[in-house]
């Protein structure tokens, strides 16, 4: 069977890779990785003879490249970064080469969502503070519409990717209270990782003042300050 591995990098830093990848990684005679987003250490641990940034390729000559070297019996390694399933692109890649006899080996990476979760030390789902975690994004240019204002409603951790450009817009949009707790988490497990902490009020004009214009996440929730959050705690420990 013609097979080509999607591996998820981590959020950055090196060694967040899981063992499974890291040893792909290594074994690999093609990597095709997602330029910046991938920490270049990374780049540098494969033993690939063909290292190829797939920032700039169209979709076609992405699949085109995977076809060509897993024909000739090549162990290709296309490198997402954090985990794959997140805004990964992948189900079109897999579409794509499924129609050309090539099947995907996916393997699961570390996501930013969560080395975020790490940098503000505290956990997404908390007893009495949020049950739930909601995962999104803004609209823009890919994206006509979303559902910020009505998830900043429900009270649950909200966590929005690729929205860093326009934060003000997405802070603004918010309709939980004003002073809700927020965090930006810029770059999380990268060494110049930043966690600037806030109110849904403040915190994007104190994350541009930290330098933060791109890659990083905005955090929604009481589970940003644990230590005032009301946590109960859980049965686990009774």
């Amino acid at each position: 069977m013609h097979k080509v591995y999607i591996v998820g990098a981590g959020p950055g830093a090196p060694d967040l890779i899981t063992v499974r990848g890291m040893d792909l990684l290594r074994r690999a005679d093609v990597l095709i990785y997602a330029g910046s987003l991938v920490n270049p250490a990374l780049v540098e641990e494969s033993g690939a003879g063909l290292k190829l940034d797939s920032w700039g390729m169209a979709l076609p000559e992405i699949v085109g490249t995977i076809e060509e070297h897993v024909r000739a019996g090549k162990l290709v390694v296309r490198l997402h970064s954090g985990d794959p399933a997140l805004y990964g692109a992948i189900v079109e890649q897999m579409a794509e080469l499924r129609q050309r006899g090539i099947e995907a080996e996916i393997v699961p990476g570390v996501s930013s969502l969560f080395a975020a979760a790490a940098a503000l030390e505290t956990q997404f789902t908390l007893r009495d503070v949020s049950e739930s975690l909601i995962v999104t994004r803004p609209a823009g240019a890919t994206l006509a519409e979303d559902r910020i204002a009505e998830f900043s409603r429900l009270g649950q951790t909200l966590v929005v990717f690729l929205g860093t450009e326009r934060m003000e817009e997405v802070l603004a949009r918010a309709e939980c209270p004003s002073d809700t707790p927020a965090a930006v988490v810029y770059h999380a497990s990268w060494p110049d990782q930043k966690v600037v902490r806030g109110t849904v009020a403040d915190i994007a004009a104190k994350a541009r003042a930290a330098g933060i214009e791109r890659t990083a996440l905005i955090v929604i929730g009481k589970v940003v300050n644990p230590a005032t959050s009301g946590f109960g705690r859980s049965v686990l420990y009774s």
